[in-house]
């Protein structure tokens, strides 16, 4: 069949770049649908923006639809007409359904019984008379997080709507929007190619964009990395460009062109990070670092003007920086001329949570939670003393002026505020870094005083929400304890010997002196399965088997590191020995279904006979074997110790009948069934781990 190329563009206003880089995912997925429900077949839909235009250009659409005849089978006969022969209310409704007269109704016989049918042509119908209603629907269906009306018109958009191209093949299809009927025209960019510009036909339009001094989005990026990896090149200078930034940067311009401007040397005595900040997320301007990697003077800018006019563009950029350096500068000096105790006054007029109280109440139990964590991972009574200090002053730049000013700098303020006040440096950057990881794959902080104060941070507010009884639910997690809990496992994997169960304790204990009422046993129950699923997630993440993970969780084990290590040495175990695993899995399974708690683990020894003597004497030192090991963190050899109860389960169930008729001998073959099972319990949960049957 014949094929034409179609193009969609809608031209505005600037549009603000996130809701563009969800209209750029959004697009070709409604201008599909709307193709597919027309019944037009196509190709390949490429997304084409700017900051001025959202275009969809779709390759070889089809000038018509199918012809079509489809054949519908309706009520059975005994319904479709009364004992008059007249049709009946179901008959006339079928009919109505398909778009056709009763009269048009046949009878047909289908496995013995008569229905109505009826037979309905479809004509083929040209693209042209289709594409303008797809056109309308795709740019009325565009979500956006804010739109707005404007003129007379009752539709909305991100921005007012200024043009719409709208072509197949050379010819335009009829569409309007907003009062804007469409055109073959598009807009060129403001300086250097203003006013409209034709697109003859669709395979012409990015040709003649470029011509019209606007790139598209990919166009644009490769551009901008291209010129600043010549400047990098030219002036021995690597840019930061963080890709949020950067992203928004290629959604601000249609013709960049990357330029370089400097600051006064006075800025460098400001803690980099705000100047830094202030570049970034206040100008969209990129700091550059020299090779030994201290901020430098030189900054980058990515400009959409004319580039005849490129120094006064970087001149005018350079006053603006000014300005907003000038304002980090006074924050930060202002800053310095008080005290961080007096922050931590003002923090007690600071709501942490309605119902948890202040962030002043917050600090101090994060002092002893701190504290309490050094204690248990074996630190001196200074380091202790220290994590304490730290977690005092962990919180007080949140009312200091440069990070009401420059929120993403907490805690980073806070270090060098520290460092200004005379506090040691252990302490000061256990307060810079006390809020990684913040993120997947964030780093650690650096030190164990550091990673005291951040486990004391997020455990407080995990365990203080779900005293509350508000823990995470669905989507809703304001405040981030998911994340929290993820970051609460990754610092206690770097500190093996802090027991979680304890900290939890603690902080509940915390809570319980603050004055706050809840049932004690049921949050710290709670907390721990919360921190369990977490553990789920994250070892089935690293690739783990979900029955292994299960085994390990039915254990209660909540330690991270623990937890971890026994995932990876059971999954380690079974790839290495499957058969022989999978074997202990059944006859644990087995033996749990056969076996009766209620008749304890005692076994007399005088009374067994062989192989009951055998399996006894295997399961005894199985289990002092794997409660040696647990206690030395030595899973593997857990593993194989209970590995080795396999040849003598499997005589056990072989050559002894268990459920004997005879009362005594049923009895004490089921109590040294439990005494197998009971080794098995604290290393994992083997039935979790038993294939069904014909797996």
């Amino acid at each position: 069949m014949e094929t034409r190329d179609f193009l969609l563009e809608i031209g505005s206003e600037e549009l603000p770049s996130a809701p563009l880089d969800a209209a750029r995912a959004q697009l070709p997925k409604l201008v599909s649908a709307g193709l597919d429900e027309a019944g037009l077949a196509h190709g390949e839909i490429r997304v084409i923006s700017s900051p001025r235009r959202l275009a969809a250009l779709v390759a070889d659409v089809a000038v018509r639809t199918e012809a079509q005849t489809q054949r519908f089978r309706g009520p059975k006969l005994a319904q479709a007409y009364g004992a008059d022969g007249a049709p009946t209310r179901a008959a006339e409704g079928f009919a109505r359904s398909k778009g056709v007269p009763v009269e048009e109704l046949r009878v047909v016989e289908s496995k013995g019984e008569k229905h109505v049918a009826v037979t309905v042509e479809t004509p083929a119908k040209e693209a042209t008379s289709l594409l303008g209603a797809i056109a309308e629907t795709v740019i009325a269906q565009l979500s956006w997080p804010r739109s707005m009306r404007w003129g007379r018109t009752s539709e909305r958009y991100c921005r007012p709507v200024r043009w719409i191209l709208c072509l197949f093949g050379g010819e335009v299809i009829d569409a309007s929007f907003a009062g804007i009927r469409s055109g073959r025209a598009t807009w060129g960019h403001r300086v250097l190619a203003p006013g409209r510009h034709d697109v003859a036909d669709p395979s012409e339009y990015l040709a003649v964009l470029e011509s019209a001094y606007v790139l598209d989005h990919d166009a644009r990026a490769e551009r901008i990395r291209g010129q600043i990896a010549a400047l990098e090149a030219s002036q021995n200078l690597v840019v930061e460009a963080p890709a949020s930034t950067f992203a928004e940067v290629v959604n601000l311009c249609e013709w960049p062109t990357v330029l370089a401007g400097r600051f006064d040397e006075r800025f460098l005595a400001v803690p980099r990070e705000i100047i830094c900040e202030a570049m970034l997320s206040h100008q969209r301007c990129f700091p550059a670092f020299d090779a030994e990697g201290n901020l430098s003077r030189t900054f980058v800018m990515v400009s959409n003007g004319d580039p005849a006019k490129s120094e006064v563009i970087a001149q005018g950029n350079e006053r603006v920086v000014r300005a907003r350096l000038d304002d980090a500068a006074f924050f930060f000096e202002e800053d310095l001329k008080v005290s961080m105790e007096d922050w931590l006054e003002d923090l007690a007029q600071v709501t942490f949570q309605e119902k948890l109280g202040t962030l002043r109440q917050k600090v101090s139990r994060m002092e002893e939670l701190a504290a309490a964590c050094c204690r248990l991972a074996g630190e001196d009574d200074a380091t202790v003393e220290e994590a304490r200090r730290a977690a005092h002053l962990a919180k007080a730049d949140l009312v200091s002026q440069a990070v009401v000013e420059f929120t993403s700098q907490q805690g980073v303020m806070g270090g060098h505020y520290a460092r200004a006040a005379g506090e040691s440096e252990d302490v000061a950057l256990a307060v810079a870094e006390h809020y990684r990881p913040r993120f997947a794959g964030d780093d650690l902080p650096s030190g164990v005083v550091g990673s005291a104060v951040a486990v004391a941070d997020k455990l407080d507010t995990i365990c203080g929400m779900f005293a509350i009884d508000e823990p995470p639910t669905g989507s809703k997690d304001p405040f981030a304890q998911r994340r929290g809990a993820i970051g609460v496992i990754r610092l206690l994997e770097r500190m093996p010997s802090v027991p979680l169960r304890a900290l939890i304790d603690a902080s509940l204990d915390l809570y319980r002196a603050q004055g706050l009422d809840f049932d004690q046993a049921d949050v710290r129950r709670a907390v721990a399965d919360f921190f369990i699923g977490r553990l789920q997630v994250m070892a089935r993440e690293e690739g783990a088997q979900p029955d292994v993970v299960a085994a390990i969780a039915h254990t209660g084990v909540i330690d991270p590191a623990e937890f971890l290590s026994r995932v990876r040495a059971l999954e380690a175990a079974r790839a290495e020995r499957e058969e022989l695993m999978d074997d202990l899995a059944q006859a644990y399974l087995r033996a749990t279904h056969l076996a009766d708690p209620s008749l304890g683990l005692d076994v007399e020894r005088e009374d067994l006979e062989e192989p009951e003597l055998a399996l006894l004497t295997a399961t005894e030192s199985a289990e002092a074997e794997v409660s040696a090991a647990l206690a030395e963190g030595r899973f593997p050899d857990a593993l194989a110790a209970l590995a080795a109860l396999r040849a003598p389960i499997d005589r056990f169930f072989e050559d002894v009948l268990v459920m004997d008729e005879d009362p005594a001998l049923r009895t004490r073959r089921l109590v040294l069934l439990n005494r197998f099972a009971h080794p098995f319990e604290p290393v994992a949960d083997f039935a979790a781990l038993a294939k069904a049957p014909g797996a």
